[in-house]
């Protein structure tokens, strides 16, 4: 199944770009883009796309709002906020306003690729960076949870070790890499990891280990 995608972004090179990797993927269309916010959800009330990439500072309308109007008025189009500003005060509203990923515009193809079959697939992603400053501020101050630590003791030695290069940000590449394992024994651990600790995709897995005091020092 082609997952439709529309593109809102005032910067014409960034849409262009992103146009471009996207439209290299077998399984991805770009059916649409938009300069500004006003247009991207007259554009996306249209097309009903799958998948929406939405900067933040854009003029008319910054992308939060999209969002929000976004997930009121067409709920069945996931939305990954793609930006240049990783504030904690963006990631907070765009995730409380429905979306679905938050990105860099840095963190690379492979990525935005990947954040795009995320959403469509109900799961969610954030660049690595941004994951670990979101749960540091969140685990700061707390003292660790004993459900999340049980559940992480549950967790097989090899299994600790990639869940706590979750929590710190690492791409299933960067696992690969650094483990010497396979992509696809990267994913098999992921999968077993996520049933372990009852989460739903990477995030969950990163704020479980931050939950559980695994990650303090």
């Amino acid at each position: 199944m082609t997952i439709r995608v529309v593109l809102a972004d005032d910067q014409e090179m960034v849409r262009i770009g992103f146009g471009m990797i996207l439209g290299a993927e077998e399984d991805i269309e770009v059916v649409g883009q938009a300069k500004d916010g006003v247009g991207a959800v007259a554009l996306i009330a249209e097309a009903r796309p799958d998948v929406a990439l939405l900067d933040i500072r854009m003029p008319r309308m910054d992308g939060l709002e999209v969002c929000r109007r976004v997930k009121e008025s067409v709920p069945s189009t996931r939305v990954v906020i793609v930006t240049t500003f990783g504030d904690p005060d963006y990631v907070d509203a765009a995730l409380a306003n429905g979306a679905s990923g938050f990105l860099l515009k840095d963190s690379g193809p492979s990525l935005l690729v990947s954040a795009v079959r995320a959403a469509m697939a109900g799961d969610s992603l954030i660049s690595p960076e941004v994951t670990v400053d979101l749960l540091e501020r969140s685990r700061s101050g707390r003292s660790a949870d004993p459900i999340a630590a049980a559940a992480v003791a549950e967790l097989t030695a090899r299994e600790r070790e990639i869940a706590e290069r979750v929590a710190r940000g690492r791409t299933n590449a960067e696992l690969a890499e650094e483990l010497f394992l396979s992509l696809s024994t990267v994913k098999t651990h992921l999968a077993s990891i996520q049933r372990r600790l009852d989460a739903r995709n990477r995030v969950e897995i990163a704020a479980a280990l931050w939950a559980s005091g695994a990650m303090d020092g």
